[in-house]
């Protein structure tokens, strides 16, 4: 079988249930590598983004529109139980996106979980988007540093390009009107988080029923998988 460039792991045919974890701005799926592949029979699948990582070499998406195009084309045939979109910051438009990409090809996703983001239509908002490129390297070490990794001039240089370009989708994403997805909402706030705080998140009522949850911890504390974040995204999927 040829293997799915928009998952770096095959899904399992016996799993109950998927959520998709889509990389932030910068990032690929490697974001999620702290994850659990899975919890009882529910699959957490990290995406991997045309033009990141492992698909460096394919040329990048303009709009979150495009991107949930191709995107949903991408998901199609691991649709076949109940799936959710888990998206933080910027991603979490990107996964508002493709649920409505695949609310309107009659495939609906059970849930939608967004972390961090202020709602569609009251953006775009967020440091990075008045940032120069020596502003935005300089965050992209930092989190690197945070990340475990090791930052070297090579590593900045090949992933500010990347970042550049999600910046550019995110400015361009302007949406004054929103759809309201028939699936529910879970909006996830941080209790330390110095970028969205969580009382900016009340739009995303307008996109659908929306249940509001606020979890301790920063900015990045989604990336390591902290176990209640996990039940909360297994327990709404079964809770659909």
């Amino acid at each position: 079988m040829r293997r799915n460039r928009w998952l770096p792991r095959t899904p399992a045919a016996n799993a109950t249930g998927r959520v998709f974890l889509v990389p932030f701005s910068g990032c690929g799926a490697s974001l999620y590598r702290q994850w659990p592949r899975r919890v009882d029979g529910v699959e957490f699948l990290p995406v991997e983004l045309p033009g990141h990582e492992t698909r460096f070499a394919e040329p990048t998406f303009e709009t979150y529109q495009e991107l949930a195009s191709t995107m949903a084309d991408g998901l199609e045939a691991h649709l076949d139980v109940p799936f959710a979109f888990f998206g933080h910051c910027g991603s979490a438009l990107a996964s508002y996106e493709v649920c409505r990409e695949l609310t309107r090809r009659g495939t609906p996703p059970a849930r939608l979980f967004v972390s961090s983001e202020v709602a569609p239509q009251h953006g775009p908002v967020g440091r990075y988007l008045e940032m120069d490129d020596a502003a935005l390297g300089a965050e992209l070490a930092e989190l690197i540093g945070e990340l475990g990794g090791t930052v070297t001039d090579e590593l900045l240089a090949l992933h500010l390009g990347v970042l550049r370009a999600d910046v550019e989708a995110n400015k361009r994403y302007v949406m004054p009107q929103v759809t309201r997805l028939s699936c529910p909402i879970t909006a996830i706030g941080w209790t330390a988080d110095s970028e969205v705080a969580h009382t900016t998140m009340g739009g995303w009522t307008e996109c659908g029923d929306t249940t509001f949850v606020l979890l301790k911890g920063g900015h990045h504390r989604f990336t390591e998988a902290p176990a209640e974040l996990i039940d909360l995204l297994r327990d709404g999927l079964e809770q659909r």
